[in-house]
């Protein structure tokens, strides 16, 4: 008899698709049953492993008719646990790392069509390898899935010059809730012809359907780069310093991120190799970076101009400009290190938050003198990519202090109310998942989410996609 007994839906998964497709092994299971920070844990029913678009349909058909519960998962790495299953054990994981194709690289064209499950390293490389440039870059990108990222709607690095993962694509196939397949993969700029679907799909993570492949654009080559490290005095001087770069140079300006004393320090203390180039100390740093599709373009002579006028200014006390490749990458280690240096620091309460450019320092300061009021035991680690106005405002707790996490909730409502008092947002790029439903609920206006509730009803009118994450669920329109 097969698992559960022969009219259980595991065992019209195991009948329909056979073990190829349907995984049960507990190891197996138990790898995809918890979230990227280990703090979420669920059950699955199972691990779904399809090999194209066609078995994906046939899947969400059968999950759909059977009212399956489908939790679509790339590569794991979000923040919000939006690929996780609940406890029930009655959630069908969806993976599809086995269709990882890249079917199409069109050079002239600027684009190029990927299967949802290639790492986002990979489609860089097939871009780069025809002379082209995917400007989507983020920490994880050894091992998150371009499906993950436009479900998500994944910013990163280069969202100052780029856009958000959303502002990447030009086309998108996708298997609807009922198995009924969505494919426009056309790589036209232009296309005026009703409703643009793809952004309903794109940030919704999952919970509308499967995103089983997309068209996306490409741009020339960066062939020319220029990266320095500047200390600021505050955060209004970054920020300056930012509007000055950008009327001087304009969209060579590629990223632009700020970067706490205390950062610094925490790099020290946990990973040493990341080495701090800067003799003297300072409250802020900047991180900034140009680049060019003109190797001959001199970047590095325009920038560390703009960066004397600028000490002049007095925006700026100090600076170094990478000399080469090598002193390049290690400027870059400095910031991609925060997050994992404040791991090893331990617990942490983390805000995903955005801010008009020009509020970003009053916010810091306003939330920075309210933390240390009223939660002194917390150390603020403040950080992330201003050029975009998303802060990543986080707090360590001091070692041995076990307290912070048990007000997590209070200062949560704190620091999001401020962001929302100033026109922000408390999610900037890491999305809703399950553990931002209730701010969403809070903080969306109402009419924002009945549409959002109407579009689900009539997409997922059965609620199999993804339960229980973006929208609280068993609210109809």
């Amino acid at each position: 008899m097969m698992p559960g007994g022969a009219s259980t839906p595991l065992a019209q998964l195991l009948a329909s698709f056979g073990r190829e497709v349907i995984e049960t092994d507990p190891a197996m299971l138990d790898s995809v049953a918890v979230d990227h920070h280990l703090r979420h844990r669920g059950k699955p029913l199972a691990l779904a492993l399809p090999r194209d678009t066609a078995e994906v349909s046939r899947l969400l058909a059968l999950c759909n008719t059977l009212r399956i519960g489908v939790v679509p998962q790339g590569g794991n790495t979000g923040y919000c646990a939006a690929a996780t299953p609940d406890a029930s054990g009655t959630q069908l994981v969806l993976s599809l790392r086995r269709m990882n194709a890249i079917r199409r690289v069109d050079r002239d064209d600027g684009a190029m069509i990927v299967e949802a499950g290639c790492i986002l390293a990979e489609v860089q490389k097939a871009a780069s390898e025809v002379g082209r440039f995917f400007p989507l870059s983020l920490g994880a990108e050894g091992s998150c899935q371009i499906g993950g990222n436009l479900s998500t709607n994944a910013g990163g690095l280069n969202v100052l010059r780029y856009g958000m993962t959303r502002d990447l694509v030009l086309g998108l196939e996708v298997v609807l809730a009922d198995g009924r397949v969505w494919s426009n993969l056309s790589p036209l700029r232009k296309d005026n012809t009703g409703y643009d679907l793809r952004h309903l799909f794109l940030g919704a993570e999952g919970t509308l359907g499967v995103i089983t492949a997309a068209s996306l654009k490409l741009f020339p080559a960066q062939r020319g780069s220029a990266t320095a490290l500047v200390a600021v005095p505050t955060p209004a001087a970054a920020v300056q310093l930012l509007a000055r770069l950008r009327e001087r140079l304009g969209d060579l300006v590629n990223s632009f991120e700020l970067i706490p004393q205390v950062a610094m320090q925490l790099l020290a203390k946990h990973l040493p190799s990341a080495r701090q180039p800067l003799a003297a100390t300072a409250p802020w740093y900047v991180l900034c970076e140009a680049t060019s599709a003109d190797a001959s373009d001199p970047l590095a002579d325009k920038l560390g101009a703009e960066i004397e006028a600028a000490i002049e200014a007095g925006l700026v006390d100090d600076a170094v400009l990478a000399q080469n490749e090598r002193e390049r990458l290690e400027l870059w280690q400095l910031r991609e290190n925060v997050p994992e240096a404040q791991r090893r620091e331990g617990a942490s309460l983390k805000h995903d938050v955005s801010l008009p450019i020009g509020r970003l320092a009053e916010f810091i300061d306003i939330a920075s003198r309210w933390l240390g009021e009223h939660v002194p035991e917390a150390v603020l680690v403040c950080y992330g990519h201003v050029g975009d106005g998303n802060l990543h405002f986080n707090l360590s707790a001091q070692p041995g202090d076990t307290s912070l996490a048990s007000r997590g909730a209070e200062i949560r409502r704190v620091i999001h109310d401020l962001v929302a008092e100033r026109g922000g947002s408390f999610s900037a790029e890491h999305g809703i998942g399950q553990t931002k439903v209730d701010e969403l609920a809070r903080y969306a206006p109402a009419v924002e989410l009945e549409i959002m509730h109407g579009i689900k009803h009539l997409l997922d009118p059965n609620g199999i996609m993804n339960p229980g994450k973006v929208l609280r669920a068993g609210r109809t329109p």
